[in-house]
């Protein structure tokens, strides 16, 4: 395949999308001409993360699906399945920078063909799912006591108007 044509995947749990993962996903549509995304399903992101993920898997693809630098979502069963980029016809991988180090079937097949490449693109510094969901978890008493005090409030003005 031509570099014209230069097919490049990436994938992720995309879980609590958030501005790091469009970041990575815009840089690899920059790699090549077509983004291949895969979503991993929700068996998969139990699997290996021990938790499953807090979006549902339809809804997580359906948010890639969406998104303008894609070209193509498929669902990912296995991390970076051979078989699946094979398949695709997949030229370049790329992948975070937290995978540097980490053995994948897939990127290790990837680094020995001829013509083909894995990049690993830099993480959004300051922004992760993890850290969004710990927020969230610091922040439950102030989100709950707000909400209490929204509903207090609206009681009273409608005792005043009664």
């Amino acid at each position: 395949m031509s570099d014209k044509n230069k097919k490049v995947y990436t994938s992720g749990s995309w879980d609590m999308f958030h501005v790091g993962h469009l970041n990575i996903l815009e840089k690899s549509k920059k790699v090549g001409d077509y983004l291949v995304v895969g979503v991993s399903n929700d068996e998969l992101i139990k699997e290996y993360k021990g938790i499953a993920p807090v979006i549902p898997f339809a809804d997580r693809f359906r948010i890639i699906e969406s998104l303008a630098c894609v070209d193509l979502v498929v669902e990912q069963h296995i991390l970076t399945e051979i078989t699946q980029l094979q398949e695709l016809e997949i030229d370049v991988v790329t992948i975070g920078d937290d995978w540097i180090g980490k053995h994948l079937d897939g990127l290790e097949w990837m680094k020995n063909q001829d013509g083909k490449e894995v990049l690993y693109m830099e993480y959004t510094p300051s922004v992760s799912s993890t850290g969004i969901k710990q927020k969230i978890i610091n922040s439950t008493y102030e989100i709950i006591t707000a909400q209490f005090q929204r509903e207090i409030k609206a009681m009273e003005e409608w005792k005043r108007k009664q």
